[in-house]
């Protein structure tokens, strides 16, 4: 008894004090005075602000609705329903503090009072919890349908109980979880052309991802790696080589990077002109999306597609979609601030961003975000082999590298590059008249990077006097060039968007363009130095790479009542889409007599511009002909002007059998062009002692090996099945099986050796390389490679999510568990052509690359605990095990490539971060990633014993680790920020 006169006091005095909070701030900061229109959106946020009280509601609700005020001297409850007035929504307190609001199903005016309850749904509720308490940047965006509610990743069960008492005014609602989930349940745009789609009733495998578990994932600072961390599924390049190193990739389900589509606000973003060549690279011809260029603060949310969807949104999307649904919030503010390094001190990392909303006029939203970011080198390589020769000190110049400081760790190839960069991101909107809506996007991104590249011993440039005899060595300590890129980026959108008799229609154009200028810095041109002893340059200009892509679309659909359990829906429309890529030649001196040192510029002959158009018809169609059961349907023809036309489709469906179960499947097929620069890039990568060129598919060359017939279009073959479950009410869980198949795969060959130890391995290699105009280094080592539709491949794997979130008195906890598993088997391999005689069109690392050198399992175990306004969130990523073969560069008697098997274990790597909120505007993290400073073992030992050997004078011992690691091999690093809010 006593402890109910003490809640019943503690309800009286609750509901006195927001009544006079109320009172004291709604002419201040409150809802407008009846008759003064205002955004039912604004209305609400103020309504909030003046109470105190959370309101929790779908953020499409509000859309276009306004609100003509409030009475004065209005108690709460009254006040809302007067806000509410004339529109179809109702609410309800879930507790003391908390109002839902939600759609009635019987039209305005329904009176708001006690609730009807909500239908009972067989899919997990969604992850992300919130409300408009405050203004925080990554509050729910209140004008768009899609936005998500910043707040607590914890399940809507535990985070707000069903209430004990009424507050003020309001009887308890019988199922308080209920209308919570029915406030909740957010709409999703990607996977359906359908409007108004909610994740909890969506047939294909969806992961949300809010801004606010972007930023509890994002210690790496970018977008890639903030998303290989939140996603099990998605592999990202840790490391690379050369330009690599500059653009790093990232992949689904253990599928190439091009097989990943990437859309922002629903529109096909334009992929980096950077092409991965790195030989024994699981992302070797990765050309993909450079997620990077979009800044995280700009992100309301992200919806990944684990499923093909060619069918519906065409080329790349074999493996999967990334939605990323940009903020077009009109009000408040943010400013963040990032410092960190490796825990050996090198890789600094510094960064600031912030997001302002505005609105210029009323309906109207202005979204601005600015980041600059930048990343030091690291380095971790091992002691390169020809530093520690006798040979090579016995005598001058050799002699001086031991007075060299940080001898004998001179060569630095092995770490990151130095990255600098510069975003900006506009979005914006406004609503003309009869409901016509225009939007807009803009990005633009600068990069200026640089990557150490191989140490050069100071003999490699010399000049020997013919008159006297007299060598002379410019270069006296040696040497350490530099690849160096400056990129700008930007993309540009512009639509309209409306409805005309019951058609819901989207015009929109987006053109994007990539474009980088390439210099190597602190080099000579040892070729030319050798035949004149005239000084080179020490700086060179190697060219440029440019992509473009010009996308416009035409969306349609509308819903016809078709007497069955649910509208059908009926989607369709056209694209049209324009691609180029240019490579641009670079200064003579950059590539004559084989060029600067570590990156020899593209040549006359690299150099060319191609581009290609598409043209495509796309029809979906949507229904639920009994209530449990949903169909999807979809079919799409696409037409290119350089690799035919194909007609691809998709059937998905999803059938309920219990509000605790339900299964769903999908079968498509779809298909990937090659990119313009997998068909076109052609290039020279050189180290101390060898040169390998990269030779496009269609050229001179590649004829004369019998490989010059150019590329085709990938074809995909894809099966999934899987189950959504929920044995209780706040536990969530899903597995899906699948399936893909793939024929006509673009890879790239193996290595193609013309010679070795300067002994001819190939002649027809070598009249290649000839017939493609490249000038090479004097190197004992020569060869080339090139893309090719070259194999067929099938991969199957399985996708697990699980989330259970549990009030404990201490604090609200989340648990998680996600994880993938995949394994890729390669079952045809093209035959090595006639013209190649010996030599293996594909060798043990190309294979290894596409089927062993992912993780064959991602597992994800978390912890999310918050109590308060401290948070704590535990990540522990097991990567399963990978392998890949290296071959020894013919460090062996023989000269020709033996090839060697690394295996990097199964690994547990931790990530761990805390914060504070010090009130409502300022919030301080500080966390690590990869806490116990985990790293690769190094390669294989049979590999560095030939790699080491000082009988071949080359520098490969400097690889400690394996390149293919998925967590790097830099590492742990740790990190503080602080975020601000407005």
């Amino acid at each position: 008894m006593k402890g109910g006169r003490i809640r019943l006091r503690l309800r009286f005095v609750s509901a006195a004090l927001a009544t006079t909070v109320f009172f004291l701030n709604v002419r201040a900061e409150g809802p407008a005075a009846v008759g003064t229109p205002q955004p039912l959106a604004d209305a609400l946020e103020a309504y909030a602000k003046a109470t105190g009280y959370q309101l929790i509601y779908r953020s499409d609700l509000t859309a276009g609705l306004t609100s003509t005020g409030v009475s004065p001297n209005t108690p709460p409850a009254e006040a809302l329903r007067q806000l509410l007035r004339g529109t179809d929504l109702e609410f309800s307190f879930v507790n003391s503090k908390t109002i839902v609001i939600w759609k009635s199903k019987s039209g305005p005016e329904h009176p708001n009072s006690e609730p009807e309850p909500a239908p009972q749904s067989s899919d997990p509720t969604p992850t992300d919890v919130g409300s408009h308490k405050d203004t925080h940047p990554d509050a729910p965006d209140r004008r768009d349908p899609n936005a998500s509610h910043h707040g607590l990743s914890a399940g809507v069960d535990e985070l707000f109980p069903a209430c004990g008492s009424a507050a003020p005014g309001e009887a308890c609602p019988r199922d308080a979880i209920t209308l919570s989930r029915l406030a909740l349940e957010e709409v999703l745009v990607t996977g359906t052309r359908q409007p108004g789609l909610q994740i909890v009733a969506s047939p294909a495998p969806i992961q949300r991802i809010s801004a606010e578990s972007l930023l509890q994932a994002g210690g790496s600072q970018d977008l890639m790696g903030t998303l290989a961390q939140a996603i099990p599924s998605m592999t990202m390049q840790a490391y690379g080589v050369d330009m690599a190193a500059q653009t790093l990739q990232a992949k689904l389900r253990g599928l190439s990077p091009n097989d990943v589509l990437v859309l922002v606000d629903g529109k096909r973003r334009h992929t980096t002109a950077n092409l991965a060549v790195a030989a024994g690279s699981p992302y070797q011809g990765g050309a993909g999306v450079d997620l990077n260029f979009i800044p995280i603060d700009a992100i309301d949310h992200i919806e990944v597609l684990t499923q093909g969807a060619a069918a519906q949104y065409g080329t790349d999307a074999i493996a999967g979609v990334i939605n990323i649904i940009l903020k077009k919030k009109s009000s408040g503010a943010s400013v963040r601030g990032t410092y960190g390094s490796y825990y050996g001190g090198d890789g600094l990392t510094s960064a600031i961003s912030t997001n302002i909303g505005l609105e210029p006029y009323n309906g109207a939203y202005f979204n601005i975000t600015a980041e600059v970011r930048n990343h030091g080198h690291s380095n971790v390589g091992a002691i390169d082999e020809r530093l520690i020769d006798p040979a090579n000190l016995a005598t001058y110049p050799g002699s001086n590298m031991t007075e060299i400081p940080g001898y004998p760790y001179l060569n630095r190839v092995e770490g990151d590059a130095e990255t600098h960069l510069k975003l900006l991101s506009v979005n914006a909107g406004f609503d003309f008249e009869r409901g016509i809506e225009f939007f807009t996007c803009t990005t633009y991104g600068k990069k200026e990077a640089n990557s150490y590249e191989n140490y050069r011993l100071p003999t490699k440039v010399q000049y020997t006097d013919p008159l006297t005899g007299l060598t002379r060595f410019p270069f006296p300590f040696g040497f350490n060039p530099r690849e160096a890129t400056e990129e700008r980026d930007y993309s540009a959108t512009a639509g309209l968007r409306g409805s005309w008799a019951e058609w819901k229609w989207d015009l929109s154009s987006t053109y994007g363009v990539d474009r980088i200028l390439l210099s190597t810095l602190d080099s000579a041109n040892a070729g030319l130095f050798a035949l004149t002893g005239t000084p080179t340059p020490s700086n060179y200009y190697d060219g440029f790479l440019e992509a473009t892509q010009w996308t416009t679309t035409l969306d349609v659909n509308r819903d016809f009542d078709v007497n069955l359990a649910s509208p059908l829906n009926v989607a369709y429309g056209l694209e049209y889409r324009r691609a180029s890529y240019t490579i641009g030649p670079g200064n003579p001196a950059s590539y004559l007599n084989g060029g600067a040192q570590s990156y020899p510029g593209f040549t006359p002959t690299d150099a060319g511009s191609n581009s290609r158009k598409n043209y495509a018809a796309y029809i979906d169609f949507a229904v639920k002909p009994i209530p449990k059961l949903r169909i999807d349907a979809a079919g799409r023809y696409e037409r290119s002007t350089d690799f035919g036309s194909t007609t691809i489709g998709k059937l998905t469906g999803r059938y309920d059998f219990t509000p605790e179960f339900a299964i769903r499947g999908t079968v498509n097929n779809g298909f990937r062009a090659p990119t313009l620069a997998e068909e076109f890039y052609s290039s020279t990568n050189v180290t101390p002692h060898s040169a390998l060129v990269q030779l496009p598919p269609d050229s001179a060359g590649g004829r004369l090996l019998g490989l010059g017939n150019g590329l085709k279009a990938e074809k995909s073959v894809a099966y999934s099945l899987g189950a959504v479950l929920r044995p209780l009410p706040s536990l969530t869980m899903s597995l899906d099986f699948y399936q893909i198949t793939i024929t006509d795969r673009i890879v790239s060959s193996g290595s193609l050796l013309g010679s070795s130890q300067g002994v001819v391995i190939s002649q027809p290699v070598l009249d290649a390389i000839s017939a493609n105009g490249n000038s090479l280094d004097n190197v004992t080592e020569t060869g080339l490679q090139l893309f090719t539709n070259g194999i067929d491949t099938r991969t199957r794997g399985a996708d697990l999510a699980f989330n259970l979130p549990v009030s404990y008195r201490w604090g609200d906890v989340t648990y998680g568990i996600a994880g993938t598993y995949n394994a890729t088997e390669v079952t045809r391999i093209r035959p090595t052509p006639a013209e190649l005689g010996a030599t293996t069109l594909f060798d043990a690392t190309a294979l290894s690359d596409v089927s062993t050198a992912s993780p064959r399992f991602v597992l994800d175990l978390s912890a999310l605990w918050r109590f308060g306004a401290l948070s704590l969130n535990l990540l522990e990523k097991i990567y399963g095990p990978s392998s890949e073969y290296e071959n020894d560069d013919g460090d062996n008697p023989t000269g020709k490539l033996q090839y060697f098997k690394t295996t990097i274990p199964a690994t547990p790597i931790t990530n761990l971060n805390i914060s504070y909120d010090f009130g409502r505007h300022l919030r301080l993290t500080a966390g690590a990633i990869n806490l116990f400073d985990r790293k690769p073992p190094h390669l294989n030992a049979n590999l560095l014993a030939h790699y080491d050997s000082f009988a071949y004078g080359d520098n490969q011992g400097v690889q400690a680790y394996p390149s293919f690691s998925p967590f790097g091999i830099n590492g742990g690093s740790y990190y503080a920020r602080a975020l601000f809010t407005f």
